[in-house]
């Protein structure tokens, strides 16, 4: 990942570790986190808090993406926080290393 290019993701926000998840799709994800964080929409993350980037997987194309953000919706709460662990066990914000 080259920081601060556009890409496409599905992603997953969290308010704090094991707090509240958000599952998204952009085309953009360092643009989105931003206005995740900067609390720029009225809705879930903005009411909920949830603002740390946990998970996100890197997709060539949007269809490809939507598709895999929902079937990732239907999963269990347990089912996406074994999927975050797996790659973040600390559930850390990983926002500020897409910047470098």
């Amino acid at each position: 990942m080259v920081g601060n290019e556009p890409f496409i993701a599905v992603y997953m926000m969290a308010s704090r570790r094991h707090g509240t998840l958000y599952v998204g799709v952009t085309s953009d994800l360092i643009s989105r986190v931003v206005q995740h964080r900067d609390g720029v929409f009225e809705g879930f993350t903005k009411r909920y808090g949830v603002k740390r980037l946990v998970w996100y997987e890197p997709h060539d194309l949007i269809v490809d993406a939507i598709r895999r953000e929902k079937a990732l919706k239907k999963y269990k709460r347990e089912w996406k926080a074994n999927l975050i662990e797996r790659e973040n066990p600390n559930w850390d914000d990983l926002f500020p290393a897409l910047l470098r």
